[in-house]
Order: structure tokens, then C-alpha cells, then sequence
């Protein structure tokens, strides 16, 4: 084999070389990108089913980092729920069969707006054999009598079996009305539900507490906002305790509201026996009958 015979064979072997080289480095190319592409599915369906498992259990991771809240149902078993027409359509039966006794469901807020599920919520909730309230959100810089007159005029002639609630709260009210005028307005509210023979709950937390009730020396029934467990708001004299907004309840759609009675099964019985006087249906307002004059107060504070 002469020179340039062998020169051509080297140059032909090292083309087949690099040839080879090229194809060996396209095939790792291959398997990295296919080893790649694995993994980053494998990595997105553990996101998918992580971030699943976290929807569904939202409300005990929640807990979880706020620190579990645990009630003892031995000690407090008459536990119920709140609702609005923000709640959605709801199967009172299936709440009730999952061990719930009672529902406080709004009817009012202000003084013109009536809650749109009020009516069938309530019918389906008496169906279903649950205890029943009705409550008002209140409005801190609205007349407390034309609050009452719709709210009296929401509930009509059904018959409850919780105290009228009240709702006093910060949350979406207007935080420049002064302390005092709110206190105004509240006890306008309160007196005259009570000169109407109803008893009457306040539905608020621990800073209203202080403010409207304690330092108020209002002499009424609390129904307590407080993400803490029972025991340890032994302090604070109240029947009620709302303790969740992120419940999961049979029967409804998304969060709910938890709330529990502050005893016993014999102090919830006597409770309801004491309420009962009240909730007679001449104490309920025929709004056919209401004289305007009597509510409609002119407010020239500012």
C-alpha cells in the first residue's frame, strides 16, 4: 500500500470516527433530554397531586399552622354552623346527619338588605330538624331602630329557636365611626328587640367584646369569635363560640363556619327551656303593622 493510500485510509477512519463520535454525542444528547423529560413529568405530577392534597386538606394545614384547634365533644358536644346565601345551596339534611344540632343563618344587614337564601335556608333548616337563629349583620354608622326594623321585618312571624343575633364586627364597616356612636346605635338596637320580648345574642370577638360588652356593661348573651380552644376562654363569660371559618361540613359546598355551645348537653337543654318564653309569635313584628314614625330617627351626627 503505497503513502497515499494509507493517507486516504487514515482520513477515511478518522471521518468514521468523528461520525461516530458525533452519532455517540447525538445519543447521549437523546438520552439526557429523554432522562430530562422524564423527570420533569415525574416532577409535575407530584406538584399536581401535592398541590391537590393541599386544596383538600386546606383547612387542617391551616390549622396545622395556626396550631391545631381541638374540641372536646365529650365536654362540648352541641356543635352547629352560621350561613349565608354566600354558602351557596345547602342539604340541611346531610349537615344535620353529620352530627350537627343547631344553624344561625342570616337574615339581615342594615337597614334595607335582606339575605337572598334567608327564606329557603330557613325552611329547609327547620325541615331538616335543626335548631334555629337568625342574624343581623350590623352597620356601625346606621340608626340602631331602622336596623332593627329590618331585621324584624326580615324574620317576620317565624319562630326561632336561638336568641336574635346581632352581628358586630370591624370587618367591611366603615373604621371611622367613632366608638361611642356605634355603642349609641347597638343599644338602640337592643332595647328595642328587648322591648319586643325578644332575647338577644351579640355575635362578636375579643377586641368587640371589650368595647361593646365589657366596658359597655351590656348584660347579654355572647356568642364569641375566637380561634382557641373552649377551655381556654373560661375568662370571658359567653354561650357561643365560633371557632373555624374553614370547616368542611356534609351538605355544603366549600368553608363553613364552625361554632360550638359553651357546655353541656343538660346546659343547652336548659338553656333553650329558658329562651322559650321569649319566642312566642306575638313577640315577632308583622311588618303589614309597623308605624314608620315609631323607627325612623333622623342621625345628625357626622
Amino acid at each position: 500500500m503505497n503513502k497515499k493510500t494509507q493517507l486516504l485510509a487514515q482520513q477515511a477512519k478518522k471521518v468514521k470516527q468523528a461520525k461516530k463520535a458525533q452519532q455517540t454525542k447525538a445519543e447521549r444528547r437523546r438520552k439526557l433530554l429523554k432522562t430530562f423529560a422524564i423527570g420533569l413529568s415525574i416532577l409535575l405530577v407530584l406538584m399536581a397531586a401535592v398541590l391537590w392534597w393541599g386544596y383538600k386538606n386546606r383547612t387542617s394545614i391551616f390549622h396545622w399552622m395556626r396550631g391545631e384547634i381541638v374540641v372536646n365533644h365529650d365536654k362540648y358536644p352541641i356543635v352547629g354552623i352560621d350561613v349565608s346565601a354566600h354558602n351557596g345551596d345547602i342539604d340541611f339534611e346531610k349537615v344535620r346527619a353529620d352530627g350537627y344540632t343547631f344553624v344561625i343563618i342570616k337574615a339581615s344587614e342594615g337597614v334595607d338588605h335582606h339575605d337572598s337564601k334567608f327564606d329557603i335556608n330557613f325552611d329547609n333548616a327547620r325541615k331538616a330538624g335543626l335548631k334555629v337563629g337568625a342574624y343581623h349583620f350590623f352597620r356601625k354608622n346606621t340608626d340602631g331602630l331602622n336596623q332593627a326594623k329590618n331585621f324584624l321585618e326580615t324574620i317576620g312571624w317565624r319562630k326561632l329557636d336561638l336568641p336574635l343575633v346581632i352581628d358586630v364586627e370591624d370587618w367591611s364597616n366603615d373604621k371611622n365611626v367613632k366608638d361611642d356612636r356605634t355603642q349609641k346605635h347597638l343599644d338602640a338596637m337592643i332595647d328595642n328587640l328587648r322591648s319586643r320580648g325578644h332575647q338577644v345574642m351579640i355575635y362578636t370577638n375579643g377586641d368587640g367584646y371589650k368595647k361593646y360588652i365589657k366596658d359597655g356593661q351590656i348584660n347579654i348573651n355572647l356568642w364569641l369569635c375566637a380561634f382557641k380552644n373552649p377551655d381556654k376562654l373560661k375568662h370571658i363569660p359567653h354561650q357561643m363560640q365560633q371557632y373555624s371559618h374553614w370547616g368542611r361540613v356534609k351538605g355544603i359546598w366549600g368553608d363553613v363556619d364552625l361554632n360550638v355551645f359553651n357546655g353541656s348537653q343538660q346546659q343547652w337543654d336548659k338553656w333553650l327551656k329558658d329562651l322559650t318564653p321569649y319566642q312566642v309569635e306575638e313577640a315577632y313584628i308583622d311588618s303589614t303593622q309597623i308605624d314608620d314614625n315609631e323607627f325612623y330617627i333622623i342621625d345628625d351626627e357626622i
